[in-house]
């Protein structure tokens, strides 16, 4: 665990977006299905979307560059950099269109908490750089569509429990 202060922990509120989700399963599961490489690409992203991987390097510093597919064909170029990982505790990523110099690109960290019963509450936080980009992202449907994409982390992970238990 790192010792360094943690921008989330001043993050301004009118900057952020946050979504989380309880999975029928233990963390550990649950972090695996971020960072396993054979398992992120089988749900990560909105219903109805694919995902075309040109680059996947899961640990600090590396990279996770793919392209997300509409329904309807548009191409979303994605790159992801991976910042943190602390296993099976959180991921912190920077995420922004496949560009050096991407000014929307944002900070997420991604948490999950155990809890009594077996059950794991991931947490995705969002750190847009303004209020206005916050304001865009919203408009077009990043909380549904993160809604889904956990939705589909969910599934994915307690078909792989139900199928070793």
């Amino acid at each position: 665990m790192t010792n360094e202060p943690s921008a989330w922990a001043t993050a301004p509120l009118d900057r952020e977006v946050v979504i989380a989700r309880v999975v029928n399963a233990p963390p550990d599961l649950v972090y695996a299905a971020w960072t396993d490489p054979a398992q992120i690409v089988l749900w990560f992203g909105p219903e109805g979307f694919k995902l075309t991987t040109h680059e996947v390097d899961i640990r600090p510093g590396g990279l996770w560059r793919f392209d997300m597919v509409a329904p309807d064909g548009t191409l979303f170029p994605n790159r992801m950099r991976f910042l943190r990982l602390e296993a099976p505790r959180l991921i912190e990523v920077e995420h922004g269109a496949d560009s050096d110099d991407d000014p929307e690109r944002f900070r997420m960290l991604v948490t999950f908490d155990a809890q009594a019963n077996g059950k794991t509450v991931i947490t995705l936080r969002q750190l847009h750089p303004s209020p206005e980009r916050r304001a865009v992202v919203i408009g077009f449907g990043a909380v549904e569509y993160g809604g889904q994409t956990l939705d589909k982390l969910a599934a994915h992970v307690e078909a792989r429990r139900t199928a070793t238990a």
